[in-house]
C-alpha cells in the first residue's frame, strides 16, 4: 500500500511540474494578441515606444518574453503595417492569423471572435458577450494598414478633443462587410471615457516583428 501511494505521488508530482510547461507553451509561439488591458490613459500610450512597451510587459507576464514586440498603431509619419515585421502571426492557441502583411491585409486573414484573442488567451467583450462590449481597437489605421489622419495625436493625447481611428477586434457590431478588424469608425474621442461609449476600452494589437 505504501508503494503504491508512492507511486500515486510521485506521478502527481511529475503532472504538477508538467502543468507549468504546458501552460507556457501556447505563449512560446504566440506573435499576436489583444492587450488584455490599456495603460491607464485612453488613446495616450506614451506614443508608439509606450505602447510598445506594453506589448512587451503584457506578453513577459505569459512568458513570451524574448521577442520584438510591436503595437499595431499608424501616426503622422509611420505606418502600423510597416512596423510589425513579415509574419507569419499566430495566437496564443497557436492558430495562424495571417502568414504575410499582404495577407493580414486582405480577405485571407483569419481575424474572428475566435481568434483575435488577447496574451492571456482570452476573449474581450465581444459583440453578444457580456457587457460591455469592447471590440474597438485602437489603430489610427486604413484598412491597408496606412496612417489614417485620428490617430490620438500620435498616440499623446488622452483627451476628449482628439480622436482615433479604431477597428472591430471581432469584425462584428455593422452592416455585413464593413466590419474591419482595423479600420471600421473613429472614436468620439481619446480618453478613456469617450472610447467606451462606441464599444472600446483602449486596446490595441500586438505583433511580434521578428
Amino acid at each position: 500500500m505504501t508503494q503504491a501511494r508512492d507511486v500515486v505521488a510521485a506521478f502527481a508530482l511529475v503532472a504538477l511540474g508538467a502543468g507549468p510547461a504546458l501552460a507556457q507553451g501556447p505563449a512560446d509561439n504566440m506573435t499576436f494578441f489583444v492587450t488584455s488591458a490599456n495603460p491607464g490613459n485612453g488613446g495616450n500610450l506614451g506614443g508608439l515606444s509606450g505602447a510598445d512597451a506594453h506589448c512587451e510587459s503584457l506578453a513577459a507576464a505569459v512568458g513570451a518574453e524574448g521577442k520584438t514586440w510591436r503595437a499595431y498603431l499608424s501616426t503622422s509619419t509611420v505606418d502600423a503595417r510597416s512596423r510589425i515585421g513579415t509574419g507569419p502571426w499566430n495566437n496564443v492557441a497557436g492558430v495562424m492569423i495571417a502568414s504575410s502583411v499582404a495577407d493580414l491585409h486582405s480577405a485571407n486573414n483569419t481575424i474572428t471572435p475566435e481568434t483575435a484573442l488577447n496574451e492571456t488567451g482570452a476573449s474581450p467583450n465581444y459583440v453578444g458577450g457580456p457587457p460591455p462590449n469592447q471590440h474597438d481597437v485602437l489603430t489610427g489605421s486604413n484598412e491597408d494598414g496606412t496612417a489614417s489622419e485620428m490617430t490620438c495625436n500620435n498616440w499623446t493625447d488622452g483627451s476628449a478633443g482628439s480622436m482615433a481611428t479604431l477597428g472591430h477586434a471581432d469584425r462584428l457590431g455593422r452592416t455585413e462587410g464593413v466590419n474591419s478588424w482595423n479600420s471600421v469608425h473613429s472614436s468620439q474621442g481619446c480618453a478613456l471615457e469617450n472610447l467606451a461609449p462606441t464599444g472600446g476600452a483602449g486596446f490595441f494589437y500586438c505583433f511580434s516583428a521578428d
